[in-house]
């Protein structure tokens, strides 16, 4: 029977399910009281990135009797095999069945990803509704933006979360341990509990009714538990914050250092949920941010920082925190970038801050094309805004920007679709210095109403309507230097009926599920036929969930939870809306009325800077050197006192020789680069650096292994000062690598002229002792016959395709120099090594002994010194 290991020798990007990151978290599951797999169903590269799973990761692990470890949907690679063999989902730190763990907590960030929880359950053995989970079982719970109508999923869990989890995830836990502790193992007792804590909705306790023209209305069965309240952190400067966040392998959507500035918005986009749900506006200060930057790049060594925000330019003392960030980090070649902007704080004074490492790209969002529908959308910026803000940025040296644009927006018409055409071929025209154009990137989705704002009683717009136009835009904007992209609208369709659904979804969504639809957020695997076979099995009226408009009297599925925003105040917005009326921010103006504020506890709170002799706009915080000073002063592990590398020091070739072992086999060249980088980062050893646009270290790789291949002594190159001591290097290095990278010497680099390449290198290679007793492979292992074939024949042709399609017919018989058999699954080859003739030792192995690709996919190869 095959185990992880086995499978992970057989799958793409094997690195997504070792767990061995730096930071991961490893207890023995064994001892903890309480045992919490925070689940994210999407692939590894999307959920390592989420802030949020790292914010409750980090609260839990602090709880000595807590355990909590990730889960991530697997592959359709992984998926596959783990169901042939039989294997459960596993966690990725102990590889323990998720079914296991006391409670699953499910991040739900958007609507697409339902189907995947359901995969995840399946895989990992448990019934999609909680209705069905007994005692037995896992409590299965939930929280994230999607939970502010958690309806259409509501069946399948126990509990959901709605607000900042950091409130309350441990007042579950804590209520959990008291449960556990009394001895009871009724699980409505504990969901009583968990009720009276604030944010916690317990969906068994709501019953769905339906009228006689399909409205749901739910009915508690409690009169003391009748609505949701939202939970909310008031002060960001007192929350827990994961200053040592796990550095994920591979290419992770967002790998850079996030740091969270301000949370919620108050510009009052009329279409924006989030601008919504997460008010009011809390700024985290900006001493604390500066505090958390330099904890966090020295436990994870990333060369990038990300300021998060709903929009980040709108933050109160961007200007003096950005020239902090700079002073500290420019010299050490650290970027910062932001992943959210709007037109008209993009300064550029900004700009300048920016570009000081290197230019890092961003999006505008203007969302619609004629000035009339922004002001219906509240989308308080004019074509001068956008216009001032594209011209300064290729002025400052940017060459692409990204434009993102909505179609069925409520009241729009045809000249507001023609208006996005012309505003981007305006800005099309515009030249970078140099006198080129630069390139527009242009992005397109379909306008979906989302509850709990001003837009939720709208119609969504018909699949023909949303296609219709976007492939006007696309025929339209077919010009050089502008590049269109779109979601699809079949895409946008189903995120629609999912947003707005009521409980009568979750029956569909398991009907979908079950006819093989998943990662419907990936075009390549979005099915929309099979959709539509659900839609036709479940008699669902999908135009009743999208393309109907609302009354504004009628229940609401969502109607129970409170995000604090009163209908009264979503109401008056959207007759602004109509009448083309602004709402202004009320950061700075009066107060919009909402409802979400109490001015004693739950409140804006924003930073302030002040003016002083030293900059017209300076952070009321230490002085920078002193605060860099001291910080260098408590680093451990470091090579140098002073980790800035100043330009006018020598540079000092050094060679530093390690060993690729055990799972680190399944670092991608790529990957291991990045991996050494972060390592040095957080050793403290300065590096040299290229020069020009984008500056990077001058490290360099002998002959990358493929992936899959161990290795007892690979050598890599690294430019350093004068003043790093080699000696020094491998212990300082070997702390802050991972399982299986281990530095063995490090020495003064001799002259490039003498780094001779070694003519020929020994591999070992072990196949699995189970295939001696499989019946289909046993007679196909490294026979002693057919290696005595392979000697006495003259010539013995291999064909090697290079990643172009390029063939080279290689002769083994020149290419081998000797094979030892040292038993039926061991053997030792050694191969010649010739640039462009070089075989892959199984390649070799898999032509003289004509074994089948699964194993010689599994075998054992280890590249042995000379």
């Amino acid at each position: 029977m095959k185990n992880i290991q086995d499978i992970l020798a057989l799958i793409e990007q094997p690195s997504r399910y070792l767990g061995s990151e730096i930071n991961a978290i490893r207890k023995d599951l064994r001892a903890a009281e309480l045992r919490i797999a925070l689940a994210f169903p999407d692939m590894y590269e999307i959920g390592t990135s989420h802030f949020g799973l790292q914010i409750l990761y980090h609260i839990l692990n602090q709880q000595k009797n807590i355990a909590a470890e990730r889960v991530f949907a697997p592959g359709s690679d992984m998926e596959a095999h783990l169901r042939s063999s039989g294997i459960p989902l596993l966690s990725c730190e102990s590889r323990e069945p998720i079914r296991h763990f006391d409670i699953i907590g499910f991040s739900l960030m958007y609507e697409l990803n339902f189907t995947n929880i359901l995969m995840m359950l399946d895989l990992a053995g448990i019934p999609f509704f909680a209705s069905e989970r007994d005692d037995g079982y896992p409590l299965i719970i939930a929280g994230g933006p999607c939970t502010c109508n958690p309806e259409p999923v509501a069946d399948f869990f126990d509990a959901m979360v709605v607000g900042d989890g950091e409130t309350v995830i441990l007042k579950m836990t804590e209520a959990w341990l008291n449960w556990k502790q009394s001895g009871s193992t009724d699980k409505e007792n504990l969901l009583k509990l968990w009720s009276g804590i604030e944010g916690v909705y317990v969906p068994a306790f709501f019953e769905p009714q339906y009228s006689d023209t399909s409205l749901q209305t739910l009915l508690p069965r409690f009169s003391n538990y009748i609505n949701v309240k939202r939970t909310l952190v008031n002060d960001l400067d007192a929350a827990p914050f994961p200053n040592a966040p796990i550095v994920p392998y591979g290419k992770p959507v967002h790998d850079r250092l996030r740091i969270e500035i301000a949370r919620g918005c108050t510009r009052g986009c009329r279409f924006c949920q989030a601008g919504m749900i997460y008010r009011p506006v809390r700024e985290r200060s900006p001493e604390n941010i500066l505090r958390l930057t330099e904890t966090s790049l020295a436990a994870t060594g990333y060369e990038d920082i990300s300021l998060l925000s709903l929009s980040t330019g709108d933050y109160s003392c961007i200007a003096p925190l950005m020239e902090q960030l700079m002073v500290r980090y420019a010299a050490e070649h650290v970027a910062v970038s932001f992943p959210s902007l709007r037109a008209g704080t993009l300064t550029p004074q900004l700009m300048e801050f920016i570009k000081q490492v290197r230019k890092t790209g961003f999006t505008i969002a203007p969302e619609a094309g004629t000035q009339r529908l922004r002001d219906v959308i509240n989308k308080n910026i004019t074509e001068q805004d956008i216009a001032e803000t594209v011209t300064e940025a290729f002025r400052s040296g940017w060459q692409v920007i990204k434009l993102y644009f909505m179609v069925g927006l409520p009241t729009e018409t045809d000249e507001d679709i023609q208006g996005i055409v012309d505003i981007v071929k305006k800005l099309w025209k515009m030249k970078i210095p140099g006198g080129r154009k630069g390139k527009i990137n242009v992005s397109v989705g379909t306008f979906i109403p989302k509850s709990h704002t001003p837009f939720q009683w709208a119609s969504q717009i018909s699949l023909a309507e949303s296609k219709e136009k976007i492939y006007m835009l696309s025929d339209e904007l077919k010009m050089p230097g502008i590049q269109f992209k779109w979601q699809h609208p079949q895409t946008s369709l189903i995120e629609g009926l999912t947003a707005r659904g009521d409980r009568r979804l979750s029956r569909v969504l398991a009907t979908a599920y079950r006819k093989g639809c998943k990662f419907d957020a990936w075009t390549d695997s979005f099915q929309y036929d099979l959709w539509e076979e659900t839609f036709s099995e479940t008699v669902t009226d999908v135009d009743f969930y999208t393309t109907r408009k609302r009354d504004m009297q009628e229940p609401l599925p969502w109607d129970h939870i409170d995000t604090g925003i009163t209908k009264d105040f979503l109401k008056t917005e959207w007759e602004k809306a109509v009448a083309e009326k602004h709402t202004q921010d009320c950061r700075n103006g009066d107060c919009n009325a909402c409802g979400v504020c109490d001015f004693e506890t739950v409140k804006p709170r924003v930073c302030h800077s002040v003016e002083t002799h030293g900059s017209a706009s300076q952070i009321q915080t230490q002085d920078a050197d002193t605060h860099v000073s001291e910080m260098h002063g408590v680093e451990t592990n470091t090579v140098e006192t002073n980790t800035v590398e100043t330009h006018g020091r020598a540079s000092l070739p050094i060679e530093i020789a390690y060993s690729k072992l055990g799972e680190a086999k399944y670092f991608g060249h790529l990957e291991l680069v990045n991996i050494f980088i972060r390592a040095i980062h957080r050793a403290g050893i300065s590096m040299k650096y290229s020069e020009g646009f984008h500056p990077l270290p001058k490290i360099a790789f002998n002959d990358p292994l493929p992936l899959g291949i161990e290795s007892m002594n690979e050598l890599m190159y690294l430019s350093v000062p004068e003043t790093v001591t080699p000696e020094n290097v491998t212990e300082a290095l070997n702390m802050q690598l991972p399982e299986g990278l281990i530095i063995r010497k490090c020495r003064i680099a001799p002259p490039k002229s003498q780094r001779k390449s070694s003519e020929y290198m020994i591999w070992r290679i072990t196949l699995p002792a189970r295939f001696k007793t499989d019946s289909k492979i046993g007679d196909s292992l490294f026979d002693k016959n057919k290696l005595q074939s392979f000697t006495d024949a003259s010539e013995c042709f291999f064909t090697r395709v290079n990643p172009k399609g390029k063939f080279t017919k290689i002769n083994l018989k020149e290419a081998v120099l000797k094979i030892i058999l040292t038993g039926p699954c061991e053997l030792e080859i050694t191969l010649k090594s010739e640039p462009g003739k070089t075989v892959r030792p199984a390649d070799a192995v898999r032509k003289i002994f004509n074994l089948p690709d699964e194993v010689i996919k599994q075998a054992s190869v280890l590249k042995l010194e000379n």
